[in-house]
């Protein structure tokens, strides 16, 4: 072993104990071992810097862009009801299928974040038993397509930085879909018993609330809270209707609904979307003729002339081309209509706000701007159609090699600016840095561990233990070491660990590095026992009540199959040959 390998092992040693202890974050762990490599000359800052324009991670950053985009769209959301219907196998069945479709080109972490409102206040099934299953099909989802997850494109970038051939969009798909289903069988079969009914976790409701009045032309007139959809809202509490001045609550499932009825909801405001799908239920910014896509939150003044007087005396959408949708006071539950509310100093207010808000004179007297809230989906559902069906027709014409794929990403990127589904504000808040960090670290990582022999060293050692096994051993020791590292933190990580070490064993055996290579883009994704693994395995934890055990009962048999076929599937589509 020389100095320089000696090194390199130290570099990755910290790294790795580093990124288990989770006390800094990625980016600064591999940016870090990246730069002391660049310091000692393993390889130079400026092949270091040329990484940032590497084509592969600028096709992440392009795809994340545009998954701001499309995770406006309310489609997920819309099916999520109907896929969960029938009894509790069908229910699973279909919810699989749909998540890993959904997945294979929306980016999975949106994914998961949309269908998780709907399905943890369904009343059909517990959420204890439709989480996890929906969590773990996302991550599969992602393994079908290039696009799937930001890992497979880590990967990608880094064939492409070895000058290997680059995977095209569906080069994944005939071991992704052998793996899916098979998953998904094991699912079907076994957690009907292996995944017990949770007592569901404690809605936290907002202290805001927002009201919606019934029109006289609506159709909910005469129908029931319950009939009209009313009750089941995901992300909205229906908590008070104001009738003539009385107020009726709690609201019944069976309370008949009135022209001029005030309903007043409490939640997640943002979520304005779900009121606007209701014909005839209007909204203080539809009557005023106010856009309703950003939310701005004011605190009213100490000196401002508002308080004690009500919105409607104050004449609030003339003085400040805005309309107050929701008021919070402290902890206090306010009740009755906002209009009739006498406001308060340091009341909370959110406001749709036009134009001319911000030329107004009279901001600065009234009220303390505190933050703009982003609408979470398009509150048009043309636009959400209109941006998944341009996001679909590039993902096609790319596949048949019509068009470029990035060149397409970047004028789809351009027309979402141009027509208003984006703004710069939105992907600049969204710019995914710390991916940005990892892979171009990454690149230059595993550069140094390829120049330096570091990566073939390493390969050697491990391979000793398997070599009767042929290459089949070879490949199944990466597998596992590809799983158990991302068991232990992010799965780009693991993939960046693990990608130099494939090729170390590929240079050690004399074969193609495809296959190896290709069981760590696999293998990265095989993130099931643990819920520290992979954020979404996270997002679902408190939702779901579950625990540490109930991910290793339940991602045991999903990992194993995964491995199994993965072992088989790899070398039968991505074949051993001499180099």
């Amino acid at each position: 072993m020389t100095l320089q390998q000696a090194i390199v092992f130290i570099g990755l040693a910290a790294l790795i104990v580093e990124l288990i202890r989770g006390r800094v974050s990625p980016a600064k762990v591999f940016a870090g071992v990246a730069f002391a490599f660049m310091l000692l000359d393993f390889v130079s800052v400026q092949k270091g810097l040329q990484q940032f324009t590497n084509n592969g991670l600028v096709t992440v950053v392009v795809l994340l862009l545009l998954s701001v985009v499309l995770d406006k769209s309310r489609l997920l959301e819309v099916v999520a009801d109907r896929l969960v219907r029938g009894d509790y196998r069908w229910a699973l069945t279909k919810l699989y299928v749909a998540t890993a479709a959904y997945s294979a080109f929306l980016n999975n972490t949106a994914v998961v974040a949309s269908l998780l409102g709907p399905l943890r206040t369904l009343r059909t099934h517990p959420a204890s038993r439709l989480l996890m299953p929906m969590c773990f099909a996302a991550s599969l989802g992602g393994i079908l397509t290039l696009v799937g997850t930001s890992t497979n494109l880590l990967v990608n970038s880094l064939m492409i930085g070895q000058k290997l051939p680059p995977l095209q969009i569906f080069d994944l798909f005939p071991v992704g879909i052998l793996i899916v289903v098979a998953c998904g069988t094991t699912m079907v079969l076994l957690y009907p018993r292996i995944l017990a009914e949770q007592p569901p976790a404690d809605e936290e409701l907002s202290d805001y609330f927002l009201e919606a009045k019934v029109l006289p032309s609506s159709p909910l007139v005469g129908a029931s809270v319950e009939s009209a959809g009313l009750r089941q809202l995901s992300h909205l509490f229906l908590a008070e209707i104001v009738r003539d001045g009385h107020i009726i609550a709690p609201v019944q499932p069976d309370q008949a609904l009135q022209a001029g009825d005030v309903l007043v909801f409490t939640g997640d405001l943002t979520r304005l979307d779900l009121l606007l799908r209701f014909q005839g239920l209007e909204t203080h910014g539809q009557h005023y003729n106010l856009p309703l896509d950003n939310l701005v939150e004011v605190v009213v003044a100490a000196n401002s002339p508002l308080a004690r007087r009500t919105i409607k005396e104050v004449d609030f959408r003339s003085q400040f081309d805005a309309a107050v949708i929701a008021v919070r006071r402290g902890s206090e539950r306010l009740r009755g209509a906002i209009a009739n509310l006498p406001l308060d100093v340091g009341d909370t207010l959110v406001l749709v706000v036009g134009k001319d808000f911000e030329k107004r004179n009279n901001l600065q007297r009234n009220f303390i701007i505190v933050s703009q809230r982003e609408v979470q989906k398009f509150t048009d559902p043309r636009k959400g159609m209109l941006a998944m069906g341009g996001f679909v027709a590039a993902i096609l014409l790319a596949a048949f090699g019509m068009v470029d794929f990035l060149k397409t990403l970047l004028v789809l990127l351009a027309l979402f600016l141009a027509f208003g589904f984006a703004k710069v504000a939105d992907l600049r808040r969204n710019m995914p840095y710390e991916i940005i960090v990892i892979i171009a670290s990454s690149l230059v990582i595993s550069e140094v561990m390829v120049q330096t022999g570091a990566a073939a060293l390493m390969a050697g050692g491990m391979l000793l233990g398997v070599e009767q096994f042929g290459p089949y051993g070879a490949l199944a020791l990466i597998l596992l070491i590809t799983w158990i590292l991302t068991e232990l933190m992010s799965n780009n990580a693991a993939a960046a660990l693990a990608f130099p070490i494939a090729l170390g064993v590929a240079q050690k055996t004399g074969l193609d590095p495809l296959p190896f290579v290709m069981a760590v883009l696999y293998g990265a994704s095989c993130s099931f026992m643990t819920p520290y693994g992979y954020q979404t395995n996270l997002m679902i934890m408190s939702p779901g009540r579950y625990t540490l055990r109930d991910f290793l009962r339940a991602g045991l048999p999903i990992a194993l199959v995964f491995q199994a076929v993965a072992l088989v599937a790899v070398p039968y589509f991505f074949p051993f040959k001499p180099v």
